[in-house]
């Protein structure tokens, strides 16, 4: 739990922030605005929402730059195969993105082994790159499911008419593996590789490359984003039902046999 606590803190150092628990209304109010400024306008939990959730004892932390929130992450307590947090949303705000996301998830993880919680767990959209590096890469998460339509069509800010497939990865707080792995991560920054083929066969599994700026493309071709989520699904489908393993690297998933 040290070793968790100390990471969380020098990534904290390297973002530039402070990072502590949501304890008052303001902090509240303050959360759910910027969860609104991401998603856009109602998409998010109102106020006295994140209240209960935080007086419960649940994980609502808050990133201050100079005084001004830059980030937070919420979760809850789950149970289901095995007690763990959810962590449900979280948001950075565009100016302070570059580390930050990451140091709220060190922060979380050290709080959850503070209280005695092994496991964080949470969903992410697998073609935004730059959630892939971070989730796989960065954090050394393990996707463990794939859920299609997930929320069905949310309609929010980010997402628009998009379908809301969700990769669910398991992040194993105290093991020797994601500790060495935060702790690369925090020695050296990682790079993403350049937009290469969607599809690639490869001698060591199946190869997924991702789009560069997903985002980027949904907003200004609706209609290639939505190919590209159709090859997506052609891959990913197969791939979970033969139970293949997920790694992220250079840009792309490898789906692999476990060994």
């Amino acid at each position: 739990m040290t070793d968790a606590r100390n990471q969380a803190d020098a990534a904290a150092l390297a973002a530039r922030v402070g990072i502590r628990s949501a304890s008052t209304l303001d902090d509240y109010a303050a959360v759910c605005r910027l969860l609104d400024d991401t998603w856009g306008r109602g998409s998010g939990a109102d106020p006295s929402f994140v209240q209960a959730i935080a007086h419960a004892g649940n994980t609502v932390l808050v990133a201050e730059r100079d005084g001004v929130l830059v980030g937070t992450v919420v979760g809850v307590l789950g149970w289901d195969d095995g007690v763990h947090v959810h962590s449900h949303v979280a948001a950075v705000t565009p100016t302070a993105r570059g580390g930050v996301g990451f140091a709220l998830k060190l922060a979380q993880r050290a709080l959850a082994l503070d209280n005695g919680v092994g496991e964080i767990r949470w969903t992410y959209d697998p073609l935004i790159r730059r959630n892939a590096h971070l989730n796989i890469e960065k954090l050394g998460a393990t996707v463990r499911a794939y859920h299609p339509d997930f929320y069905g069509r949310l309609d929010d800010a980010i997402s628009g008419a998009d379908r809301s497939d969700r990769f669910e990865v398991s992040w194993l707080l105290d093991s020797p593996e994601v500790s060495a792995t935060v702790q690369r991560s925090i020695e050296r920054a990682g790079s993403l590789a350049s937009y290469q083929a969607p599809v690639v066969a490869s001698v060591h599994g199946i190869r997924f490359e991702l789009h560069a700026d997903y985002e980027g493309l949904r907003g200004s071709d609706p209609a290639a984003a939505a190919e590209f989520r159709d090859a997506s699904r052609a891959v990913f489908e197969p791939a979970f039902s033969e139970g293949l393993a997920v790694g992220f690297a250079d840009g792309g998933y490898l789906f692999t046999e476990e060994r």
